[in-house]
């Protein structure tokens, strides 16, 4: 996690959150030229942290971050009620995705393509995106996916619990429940159903 000091108190405030640690430095520099960067968060949970405290005016998320993807992370600041404007940043072009990411509230979604594109889009896309109503729901709760996410990340089930701050018990009635709504029978499947849908 790091944190920028900001030149201006009356700019609008970014945060950024990638787990790339080259691209978040060069977009700290990009961005930091119109608007006050707050800070760079490595993950969807410090992003979520990061952001009940500073408040930002706009998060720059992508989506597959470590621990909790940047769409679920929109979801939680979206129950919480955030103000925050959302970007998402990613590699990942399919609709179905950029679909999702609206439903979660995104304000914009620009492609990581090549980084003289990245910049025109980013900057105008901060400048001038409004507010994305949320529609319908996925399959699994919010809670659901972070306990698939954690598991196709490999973590066993005492430390999702401990992650997700439940008990081992209620980790494991997740998991089973996941699979029962899936209709999958093996750990293996769970996981590749959470690779099929970009969680990880």
């Amino acid at each position: 996690m790091l944190y920028i000091k900001g030149e201006g108190m009356n700019r609008t405030s970014v945060l950024l959150a990638d787990d790339h640690v080259m691209l978040t430095d060069a977009l700290v520099n990009l961005v930091r030229q119109e608007f006050e960067v707050i800070g760079v968060a490595r993950d969807g949970r410090a992003m979520v942290e990061m952001a009940r405290q500073s408040r930002p005016n706009v998060i720059v998320t992508d989506i597959s971050m470590p621990h909790l993807n940047g769409i679920d992370a929109a979801r939680i600041l979206r129950k919480e009620a955030s103000s925050a404007r959302l970007l998402f940043l990613s590699m990942h072009a399919d609709l179905p995705l950029v679909e999702e990411a609206f439903r979660a509230g995104a304000s914009g979604y620009v492609l990581k393509l090549c980084t003289p594109l990245l910049a025109g889009d980013l900057i105008s896309t901060l400048l001038t995106a409004g507010p994305q109503e949320t529609s319908r729901e996925t399959t699994l709760t919010l809670r659901q996916r972070e306990v698939l996410q954690l598991l196709a990340e490999g973590k066993t089930m005492k430390e999702v619990a401990a992650v997700l701050g439940i008990s081992t018990r209620t980790t494991e009635s997740h998991k089973y429940e996941i699979m029962r709504q899936l209709g999958v029978r093996t750990s293996a499947e769970l996981i590749r159903y959470a690779v099929r849908i970009k969680l990880v």
